[in-house]
């Protein structure tokens, strides 16, 4: 009598991980797993298949076993990377653009590599869309901080009207276009008070029309004053201007 022996599935394995990039670019295949990536800060361009497309925290992508994929990733960017590997999924067999769910922008030794996996799954999947370049944005918005900037200039900057910027913007970063607009103005105002610069100069740089409103914001936002930032400060390090 001869026996029949079955092989036994592979393990199934799902590593979970953050990777970092400086701006580099490669283009591989993965013969063994499927990938799934989206961004904790910044953007990746990819090609895959020979199709364009991109990840930001926002839109994640999933990239099945086989498919020729290379990337661009500029410097800060931070990826969150699912590898899953011996799994036959009909779920995990073709290019799909998913949602990033809220839950699942966390670290990944704070939700089980398996979990997230199903959670990413289950999302739902999103058709192309234009991608908001938020370094790009974040820079411009920073070269003239004085200045004013409505949601509407902030969304001409990315080609979109103000109410699909307002919504892409908020679903990007968790904040309006006008929070993390305030957060950048109060993060500079408290860099220049740190180096010893006035309020009023201070105001004047970061687009506050007076010195008045400027510590209105700090009492508010940060439960701060000029005062208190500057004490924080070793005096070798200040430089009055």
């Amino acid at each position: 009598m001869t026996a029949h022996m079955t092989c036994a599935p592979p393990p199934v394995t799902v590593d979970c991980s953050i990777r970092h990039y400086c701006g580099e670019h490669a283009a591989h295949v993965h013969d063994g797993h499927a990938q799934l990536l989206y961004a904790l800060a910044g953007r990746m361009e990819l090609e895959v298949d020979g199709r364009s497309s991109f990840v930001d925290t926002a839109c994640g992508l999933l990239i099945p076993a086989g498919s020729r994929h290379g990337y661009l990733a500029p410097p800060g960017a931070q990826m969150l990377v699912l590898d899953v590997a011996g799994i036959a999924h009909t779920a995990l067999d073709k290019v799909r653009r998913f949602q990033v769910p809220a839950a699942a922008r966390c670290a990944p030794q704070l939700m089980p590599a398996a979990q997230r996996l199903q959670l990413l799954l289950q999302s739902p999947a999103l058709l192309p869309r234009r991608a908001v370049d938020m370094a790009a944005i974040e820079a411009q918005v920073r070269a003239r901080l004085h200045s004013d900037w409505p949601t509407a200039r902030l969304a001409a900057l990315a080609h979109l009207s103000p109410q699909r910027f307002h919504a892409r913007w908020q679903e990007l970063t968790g904040q309006t276009p006008q929070q993390w607009l305030r957060q950048i103005r109060l993060d500079e105002a408290e860099r220049l008070l740190a180096r010893g610069r006035s309020l009023e100069a201070c105001a004047r740089s970061c687009g506050y029309a007076t010195a008045s409103a400027l510590a209105y914001a700090l009492r508010r936002d940060r439960q701060t004053g000029a005062r208190h930032v500057r004490s924080q400060v070793p005096d070798c390090t200040r430089t009055e201007g």
